[in-house]
């Protein structure tokens, strides 16, 4: 049995990871798969055998998670205010009055809430972005700040693989 730390477990520990980053890119679309090249598998292989890298894409997820269930619930409420607002504007109109308000109110409130649904896209793409520099920082191979819905869908494997391989145990 190896020690975690001589050079033949590390050895081990990097083809197993190798590997397995390799057979989960062959799952992809090819038009994917070759923007994985061999040498970026290799590298971040290598930037894996560091078990930080796992924790702070766990980390990662997690925050998105509790971003995402905030921006929801902030989405419920502002929902739920419109709705409480409508109620007000129509009591007292008589049945033709209300018809007429109400087209009014729902045309204006669909409009309110295209407008807070972009920001909260807004939101989400800067939190996209902090994952990006995050993990640049961290010098994960395959990650820097982009836009580009190919590289990002891209980045998104990679995150996907990273996770898939933190559950996994590793053979030493």
């Amino acid at each position: 049995m190896y020690q975690m730390d001589t050079p033949e477990a590390l050895q081990n520990k990097l083809y197993f990871l190798l590997e397995q980053l390799q057979n989960m890119a062959s799952d992809l679309p090819p038009k994917y798969q070759m923007r994985l090249p061999i040498e970026l598998l290799s590298s971040l292989a290598n930037c894996l055998l560091n078990d930080t890298i796992f924790e702070i894409v766990k980390g990662l997820l997690e925050i998105q998670h509790v971003t995402e269930q905030h921006l929801y619930q902030q989405r419920l409420q502002f929902i739920n205010n419109k709705k409480i607002e409508e109620e007000e504007k129509l009591k007292g109109l008589n049945p033709e009055q209300k018809v007429e308000e109400l087209r009014k109110i729902m045309k204006k409130h669909k409009e309110e809430l295209k407008i807070f649904d972009m920001n909260l896209v807004l939101q989400l793409d800067e939190k996209v972005k902090d994952q990006q520099q995050l993990l640049e920082q961290a010098g994960v191979p395959g990650f820097y700040v982009t836009a580009n819905p190919v590289e990002l869908k891209v980045q998104m494997f990679l995150l996907d693989f990273m996770l898939r391989l933190s559950r996994m145990s590793i053979p030493i």
